[in-house]
């Protein structure tokens, strides 16, 4: 099971159905969600793949003794409203009309928000990414649900295509407050544990990228101090070198991959880092210069 479908399956099941204003304001969450059609002021139908969408949404319906009729079309399940049923709502051109009271209500606003995600929202697997959008029939359904959502401090984005009204979000820590908002309480627990363990694996890269970042500048250093050194004794000049510069340099062909730390260590007299460094660089400029 996706982790979409774990969400809804836990929604689907939540035990707050005998607060009826609630109710009430889940439905019109599911009426306002691109999922739901308006048909000649008459009619209504909601259409969803999710047996846990479908499941909820006839539980609000019955909670309210709205008549209803399933259909399953190949995937899909239809449910059909007359709209002389809808008694929480009024319709005029094809649009519910939404009248908020109670703003101050916060509960019943997180219903209004629970029925949108429930409607036609989705999320992805936060294994791979972190994405949880939310489709709206019309523009003025995503603006109204913008504004609620933004008042509990989380951060949502529009996205305004031809037919298309949707509100999105993509930070890992303001969806798991979306899923704490609508009551998504079992998934923000497993959505923390994912998000702590990528945070762990993408400190574990980092280190593991830095370290080989260094690695590979190491061994490509070494390479061109050898380069230098064996240039220099090919053209018997490494005879020529100060004692200093002669000790690191066969101290660095014995020890092709040790760190400068290390080989300054192995010196009659040690050097630091910046030490090393200098004399080795002293060694390639020397077998750069003409003879």
């Amino acid at each position: 099971m996706s982790f979409s479908a774990d969400i809804k399956k836990e929604l689907e099941g939540l035990s707050n159905l005998s607060n009826k204003e609630q109710v009430t304001y889940e439905l019109i969450g599911y009426l306002i969600s691109s999922n739901t059609s308006i048909i000649d002021n008459k009619i209504i139908k909601y259409a969803t793949e999710s047996e846990y969408n479908i499941s909820r949404f006839s539980k609000l319906l019955n909670n309210k003794n709205i008549n209803y009729n399933i259909e399953v079309n190949g995937k899909w399940f239809i449910n059909t409203i007359k709209a002389k049923e809808l008694k929480i709502a009024e319709i005029s051109n094809n649009e519910i009309n939404i009248k908020i009271e109670n703003k101050e209500k916060e509960e019943l606003v997180k219903a209004l928000i629970r029925g949108t995600f429930l409607g036609s929202g989705s999320i992805n697997d936060p294994q791979k990414k972190y994405h949880l959008e939310i489709s709206f029939s019309k523009i003025n359904y995503l603006e109204i649900v913008t504004r609620l959502i933004k008042k509990f401090n989380i951060k949502v984005k529009k996205l305004i295509t031809k037919g298309k009204f949707t509100i999105y979000i993509k930070e890992g820590e303001e969806i798991s407050k979306f899923l704490a908002l609508i009551g998504a309480t079992n998934a923000v627990m497993k959505f923390e544990d994912i998000r702590a363990q990528r945070e762990m694996r993408g400190k574990v890269n980092r280190l593991v990228n830095c370290k080989t970042a260094n690695l590979t500048k190491t061994i490509n250093a070494s390479i061109e101090q050898i380069e230098a050194i064996q240039k220099l004794k090919k053209e018997k000049r490494f005879n020529k070198l100060d004692e200093n510069l002669k000790e690191i340099a066969i101290l660095r062909l014995e020890n092709p991959d040790m760190s400068l730390i290390d080989l300054g260590k192995k010196l009659k007299n040690p050097l630091g880092k910046s030490g090393v460094n200098y004399r080795l660089k002293k060694i390639i400029e020397i077998a750069n210069n003409e003879k």
